[in-house]
């Protein structure tokens, strides 16, 4: 087994507008990071906050590496300005909305005595109670559709068993720097928010690396309020199904890809009946970007050559993430 050691420890944090969310999760943060015992340094990436976040940074945790967005560009983009900036071997990208536990990181850095695992995510928890909101995530497929939620825990957690994760979530990934740089960080096409973490982990994968979910490894997750207003709640669907066409646009091989269409031409037709209007924006918008998929395609085709690698197919990971799982007595949380 070649060895990879965690060296040091950057943390990324996005923000935006969460200045009471930072004063309640640096501690615990900086708690955890102590009690591993490895130099360590704190990144807030500003997304060009409009409240008093930069200022209470400034004031009470001088410590943090503060960089800040001129404009709002969304969570791709600003996270990936603190992964360019991280200093240490090992990249922990943590919304503001999690809080890490006292132990977080004890378990981790034996993943990376594997030097093909890209990170390791962990359980997320409820902010002030034990119930269970992630676990691991499950692959699967609905026809030609990837489904990009399911969460599973294993029933009897085995040290010795290192369980798969289809992808790490956005809110707790710990990975290896070197390995997220060469991917490029996250898309950026997936700007504001949604799915960019599912995509990025199966750029991973289909590169030959490895996503872990750890059972043992908590942080607590503050659930946002219930966006009431419909409107609202159109923008952010035109937002997700957008994307989720983008990540089957940018995976699915070819063949699978003309017929995929051919299935979203019905869809939107079905959609546009039910008068989900969202839907056909979706798929405008996605049409709009075309050349600019086409060109992602080709560049990580381009990537893996010239690292004299031999893309995984998306159904070969799923068969992998599966065959794991399904080795293990697990419960499926949704």
């Amino acid at each position: 087994m070649s060895h990879s050691p965690v060296s040091g420890i950057s943390v990324v944090i996005p923000n935006y507008n969460g200045r009471y969310l930072l004063e309640e999760i640096l501690p615990s943060t900086a708690e955890a990071l102590q009690n591993t015992n490895l130099p360590f340094e704190i990144i807030v990436s500003d997304d060009k906050s409009t409240d008093d976040s930069i200022s209470f940074l400034q004031s009470f945790w001088p410590q943090v590496r503060i960089t800040a967005n001129e404009e709002n560009l969304g969570f791709a983009p600003t996270i990936n300005r603190g992964i360019f900036l991280a200093r240490h071997s090992h990249i922990l990208l943590l919304n503001s909305d999690v809080k890490l536990t006292p132990t977080f990181f004890q378990a981790l850095p034996r993943y990376f005595e594997n030097s093909d695992t890209f990170g390791v995510m962990s359980r997320i928890i409820g902010w002030d109670n034990d119930i269970i909101q992630d676990g691991g995530k499950y692959p699967s497929f609905h026809g030609l559709k990837i489904k990009t939620s399911g969460n599973y825990i294993p029933l009897s957690p085995d040290p010795g068993h290192w369980l798969y994760s289809m992808y790490l979530s956005g809110a707790n990934a710990f990975v290896d720097k070197e390995k997220i740089l060469q991917l490029g960080g996250f898309n950026e096409m997936f700007a504001p928010f949604y799915v960019e973490d599912y995509e990025l982990s199966v750029r991973a994968w289909r590169f030959g690396w490895k996503c872990y979910y750890d059972h043992d490894s908590i942080c607590r997750h503050k659930e946002s309020a219930t966006i009431k207003s419909k409107a609202k709640k159109n923008e952010v669907n035109v937002i997700y199904y957008r994307n989720k066409m983008y990540l089957h646009s940018l995976h699915l091989p070819a063949t699978s890809l003309w017929l995929w269409h051919g299935q979203l031409f019905f869809e939107c037709l079905f959609n546009t009946l039910l008068l989900r209007f969202y839907f056909v924006r979706s798929v405008t918008e996605y049409l709009r970007h075309w050349t600019a998929i086409f060109a992602k395609r080709k560049s990580f085709a381009k990537l893996a050559a010239q690292s004299g690698r031999e893309l995984l197919s998306l159904k070969q990971v799923t068969r992998i993430v599966l065959d794991d799982i399904n080795s293990v007595e697990t419960k499926r949380l949704r």
